[in-house]
C-alpha cells in the first residue's frame, strides 16, 4: 500500500497498481483492476524479459515501495514532501521511478469513476491528460512516447522505454493540469517522504514483541489517517468479500466513529497522541456542521465528516475474484449503534493517563456523549457488527455505553476536577442491567443480546473494558464459551448466528486479537502466545491485514488493508510484552 494521508494506492508484487481513488480515499476509483479486472483501471511497468519473480519490499521504516527484477526495479510513492499531506488536500502526486537496465513496458489505464465515466487520454508537452474528469489528471512522462489505444468507452497509453540512459521518473498528479518540473528534485521528494514516515516512526515506544510487525502496523494506522480533516478510515478498499463470490461486501473507506476512536488509542498506547487530538477534532467539527447533539449521531462519516452517499452497486464490475456486487456507500450509516460513544470517552481517557492537553470543549463532548447515553441506552440498536435484521438489546452496545459513564467519571474529576454523582448512578444501572440480563445460565456465558442464547466474540469487550473483573467466573466462563463455539483452527467468527444477510463469511481478525487480549487477562499466556504466534503469520509479505481470513485455507478476506486488524495487533504484543516487565 502506498499512502500520503489523502489517498492510498495498492500496489501488486509485480509492481501493478490496481487499486487508488482520487482525490480522496473515499472518492471514485481511478485504478479498479481490483474489483472489476483490466478494464476497470490499472498503471502497470514490467521488464520486457520477466524470467525471475520480483522481490518488494518498503525502504526503511517508510511507504516508499520497491519492486526489484534482476533487470531493473520500481521504486513507488505517493509524494508526502514539503508537509503536503496536511496542504493541498485535493492534490496528491503518484511517483514511480524505474532504474536498471535492458527495457520496460508501460500501461496507463486510468478509468473514471470506478470505469463509468468514459476515459479518453491526450498527448501533450510532456506527457499525458486524461479528460473529463471533474479534476484535473495528468501524468508526467517527459521524453516517453506514447501510443494511445482505444478499447470501448476508453483510452490505454502504451509505451517501451530504454532504460540504459538513466532513471525514468512517472508522476501522475490528481489536482493539477501542470506538466512542468516539480521546484523540488524527485530524490529529495523520495527522502523527505522517506523521511516523513520514519520520524514518525521513530518517536513512538514499540514493544519488544513482534517490534517489526507492530511498526508496520503502526504506519498502517497512520497511512488510513486523512492527514487534511484528522479523520481514520477503516480501510482503503470496498468490496473486497468476506467469502470469495459472497455478496458479504462492503465499502469501508469511511470514518466510523468506533473503528477511528480504537485505532487513535492504539497509537496512543505507543506514544504517538497527534492522530487522537485530530480525530476529535474532527469530531467537534461533525458535531457543529450537523448541529445535532451526540445522540443523532451517524455511526460513519465521509473523510471530510459529510454524510455518506447513498449505497448503490456498481453493475458495470465483476467483483475481486466474481464476488458480486461492488457498492459504493454504505447504508450502515443510517444505524442505530449505541457502541459509538464509548470508544471516544475511552480514548480521551487514555489521552488524559498519558498527559496529552485536554480542554474545556473535550470536557464539553465527554458531557454530551454522556447525555446521548442518558437518553438511549434502553433502546435496542444494530450492534458493532451493523446487522441487517431488527435491533437487538447488544451486550457490547450495553457495554459501551458503561464504559462511557464510567470513564467520563474518570476523566471529569482528574482532569477537569469535577464529580457528577447523577453519572455514578447512570453507570452503576447499566452495569447492573448488563449483569442481570446478559448473562446466560444455559449458555455459561454473556450472550449476544438480551433476546437470544447465541454467542458472539464481541462480548469479550465486557473484561476487556473492565465492567467485570478478568478473575470473575464469569468473565473466564465467557472466554471459554466464545473459543469453544467460534474458534475454527486458529480462527475467531464474529458469530454463527443468522443476522439477516446470505452467505458466510471469514474468521474475523479483531475477535482473534481480542480472544488473545482475554487468554493475557485470565492467566492462559501459553495459549495467547500459540495464537498471537498464528496470527502474526497472517500478515502479507509487506506487513498488510486484511479484515478476515478463510480458516481453513488461510486465503485473506475482506476489505484491505483493515484498521481493526492491525490495531488489534498492536494491543496483543504491548500486553504480551508487559508480561515480561
Amino acid at each position: 500500500m502506498l499512502s500520503d494521508q489523502r489517498t492510498a494506492a495498492l500496489v501488486t508484487p509485480d509492481a501493478r497498481i490496481i487499486w487508488m481513488c482520487v482525490p480522496r480515499i473515499d472518492s471514485g476509483a481511478l485504478f479498479a483492476e481490483l474489483v472489476g479486472g483490466p478494464s476497470a483501471g490499472y498503471f502497470s511497468i514490467q521488464p520486457h524479459r520477466r524470467g525471475d519473480e520480483p522481490v518488494q519490499h518498503y525502504v526503511d521504516d517508510s511507504l516508499v515501495l520497491r519492486t526489484r527484477w534482476s533487470s531493473m526495479r520500481v521504486t513507488d510513492y505517493l509524494d508526502c514532501s514539503d508537509g503536503r499531506p496536511t496542504r493541498n488536500a485535493g492534490r496528491s502526486d503518484l511517483v514511480r521511478v524505474l532504474e536498471g537496465s535492458g527495457t520496460a513496458a508501460l500501461e496507463f489505464a486510468p478509468r473514471l469513476d470506478f470505469g463509468r465515466v468514459p476515459t479518453r487520454l491526450d498527448v501533450r508537452d510532456g506527457g499525458l491528460a486524461v479528460l473529463g474528469a471533474d479534476d484535473p489528471i495528468v501524468l508526467r512522462s517527459p521524453g516517453v512516447e506514447w501510443t494511445i489505444q482505444s478499447r470501448g468507452l476508453h483510452q490505454t497509453a502504451y509505451a517501451d522505454i530504454d532504460l540504459a540512459n538513466g532513471p525514468i521518473i512517472l508522476e501522475m498528479r490528481s489536482g493539477t493540469a501542470v506538466l512542468e518540473p516539480d521546484r523540488v528534485a524527485e530524490p529529495d521528494r523520495r527522502r523527505s517522504t522517506t523521511s516523513f514516515w520514519a520520524d514518525w516512526v521513530r518517536q513512538l515506544h514499540l514493544p519488544d514483541v513482534q517490534t517489526d510487525l507492530v511498526r508496520r502496523s503502526a504506519l498502517t494506522l497512520k497511512a488510513l489517517c486523512h492527514g487534511p480533516t484528522g479523520a481514520i478510515v477503516a480501510a482503503a478498499t470496498t468490496s473486497l468479500p468476506e467469502s470469495i463470490g459472497g455478496v458479504r461486501n462492503w465499502d469501508y473507506r469511511y470514518c466510523w466513529i468506533r473503528d477511528a476512536s480504537l485505532s487513535a488509542r492504539a497509537l496512543v498506547e505507543l506514544g504517538s497522541t497527534d492522530e487522537a487530538l485530530a480525530l476529535l477534532d474532527w469530531l467537534l467539527r461533525v458535531l457543529e456542521s450537523t448541529g445535532a447533539g451526540p445522540e443523532q449521531l451517524s455511526p460513519l462519516y465521509t473523510v471530510d465528516g459529510g454524510s455518506l452517499p447513498p449505497e448503490e452497486t456498481i453493475e458495470e464490475l465483476v467483483g475481486y475474484a466474481d464476488s458480486r456486487p461492488v457498492r459504493i456507500g454504505n447504508a450502515a450509516d443510517r444505524q442505530v449503534q449505541l457502541d459509538v460513544f464509548g470508544p471516544v470517552v475511552d480514548l480521551i481517557h487514555r489521552l488524559a493517563d498519558v498527559d496529552a492537553p485536554l480542554s474545556q470543549r473535550h470536557l464539553r463532548l465527554i458531557e454530551q456523549l454522556v447525555d446521548a447515553v442518558a437518553s438511549r441506552w434502553t433502546e435496542p440498536d444494530q450492534g458493532m457488527w451493523e446487522v441487517r435484521s431488527a435491533p437487538r438489546h447488544h451486550v457490547n452496545s450495553k457495554v459501551m455505553c458503561w464504559v462511557t459513564v464510567d470513564r467520563a467519571i474518570q476523566v471529569a474529576w482528574d482532569v477537569f476536577g469535577r464529580k457528577h454523582p447523577e453519572w455514578e448512578d447512570l453507570r452503576d444501572s447499566i452495569e447492573a442491567d448488563i449483569v442481570t440480563n446478559g448473562w446466560s445460565h444455559d449458555v455459561d456465558a454473556f450472550t449476544t443480546a438480551y433476546d437470544g442464547e447465541d454467542v458472539d466474540a464481541s462480548v469479550l469487550a465486557i473484561g476487556l473494558f473492565g465492567l467485570i473483573d478478568a478473575d470473575d467466573p464469569r468473565y473466564r466462563a465467557t472466554v471459554h464459551t466464545v473459543e469453544t463455539s467460534l474458534r475454527t483452527g486458529d480462527a475467531i467468527y464474529r458469530y454463527k448466528h443468522v443476522d439477516g444477510l446470505p452467505g458466510s463469511e471469514g474468521g474475523f481478525n479483531l475477535m482473534t486479537s481480542w480472544l488473545i487480549d482475554a487468554k493475557i487477562q485470565i492467566g492462559d499466556v501459553d495459549g495467547a502466545r500459540q495464537l498471537f504466534d498464528a496470527y502474526t503469520d497472517l500478515a502479507g509479505p509487506t506487513g498488510l491485514l486484511a479484515e478476515e481470513v478463510d480458516a481453513v485455507t488461510g486465503r485473506a478476506l475482506g476489505n484491505h488493508p483493515q484498521a481493526y486488524s492491525h490495531l488489534g495487533l498492536i494491543s496483543n504484543a504491548v500486553r504480551l510484552a508487559k508480561l515480561h516487565h
